[in-house]
């Protein structure tokens, strides 16, 4: 077996001055032996006077034994020493060695200590600096999304869901039409309702918040009515009403989705130009088609003033007709037989209508 060659190892129990190991411990030891050595320096040059001998060690000692101050009290101990450095080099008749090094050392401390605060406020305000900046550009890349949003909706949405009503219209105004025209102006229509529809997930995922939880979630549908008219409810009006007509039938996504949007939007127009009034929100499952009625028994317009639903922009009336026009529907708007206002809808179910539910 080959032996080990013998290793010296350090014999840490005999370390006299294992304070040194630390920056904090290495102070005390530091200002004892610099006040050991003024004190030696004190009887070696002013021994010879008795009279000079004791106000030179507490001179010595006052201008070198505060270093022991300078981890936790630096600015005190540098007082202390700068204070008595010049007056124990009177009765040493020269510099006090031991008092200039330990000026020099509490000085030295304190010009680190403040160049380290300074590099770290420095850097402190460098990442603020940069926090904001990202944050603006942040900001400035939500502005941007949220205007082509607007832009895609109030503009590209606008014409593609022309579509569809143009291409109905033209089948049913040509008499005669062959049937092969007749099925691809209906093809025309099925794919501008589906590139409308791919158009407004986009639009979905624009508007979602960068940087944060993603907002993407199943699309409403009727089924959510009933807290849009909660809503109503709780925002201080008088009363708010879900009716539901007809066997409730399981509808194409598009057709609720239209639905829900339709009766949000009136809801919102009801509660924001007749605030209190009572608003009743019909559902009637009319064999091919579904009727949406919302009305409010608010003042109504007044006589010969523009419909109020169109004061909303690419939100109002003009919003609801796109949406109904998409799925093949009307939109009519105006006072309700009995006073109030009147939003009615009527959306096509189609041929190809799933099932029912119980």
């Amino acid at each position: 077996m080959r032996a080990q060659p013998w290793r010296r190892r350090p014999n840490r129990s005999f370390w006299p001055f294992r304070s040194f190991r630390s920056p904090g411990g290495a102070w005390p030891v530091a200002g004892v032996v610099l006040a050991a050595a003024g004190t030696g320096e004190a009887v070696a040059r002013a021994g010879d006077s008795g009279v000079l001998l004791p106000p030179a060690i507490l001179l010595a000692v006052c201008a070198t034994l505060p270093l022991a101050l300078a981890r936790d009290r630096a600015g005190a101990a540098a007082a202390m020493i700068s204070a008595a450095v010049v007056p124990a080099s009177v009765p040493l008749r020269g510099p006090a060695v031991a008092g200039l090094v330990a000026l020099a050392a509490v000085w030295t401390v304190l010009a680190r200590r403040r160049i380290g605060r300074r590099r770290a406020e420095a850097a402190a305000r460098e990442a603020s600096r940069r926090e904001f900046e990202h944050t603006l550009l942040e900001h400035t890349a939500r502005g941007e999304r949220a205007r082509i949003a607007r832009e895609l909706h109030d503009v590209v949405a606008h014409h593609i869901s022309m579509i569809p009503v143009q291409a109905e219209a033209a089948r049913l105004a040509v008499p005669g039409m062959p049937e092969e025209g007749a099925r691809r102006l209906l093809a025309i229509g099925d794919t501008a309702r589906t590139a409308l529809a791919e158009m407004r997930r986009l639009l979905g995922v624009l508007r979602e918040d960068a940087g944060g939880e993603p907002t993407r979630r199943p699309q409403p549908g009727i089924q959510q009515l009933l807290d849009l008219v909660d809503e109503i409810r709780e925002a201080g009006a008088a009363g708010g009403r879900l009716i539901v007509r007809g066997r409730v039938a399981a509808l194409d996504p598009g057709v609720e989705l239209t639905a829900y949007r339709i009766v949000q939007e009136a809801l919102t127009n009801a509660r924001r130009h007749a605030p209190g009034a009572a608003v009743d929100v019909e559902i009637d499952y009319a064999g091919d088609e579904l009727l949406v009625s919302v009305r409010d028994n608010g003042p109504g317009p007044p006589p010969g003033a523009p419909q109020r639903a169109s004061q909303g922009g690419g939100h109002g009336l003009l919003g609801m007709r796109e949406r109904a026009a998409a799925v093949g529907g009307d939109l009519r708007t105006g006072p309700g037989p009995v006073g109030g206002f009147l939003v009615q809808a009527r959306l096509p179910l189609g041929p190809d209508r799933e099932g029912t539910l119980p």
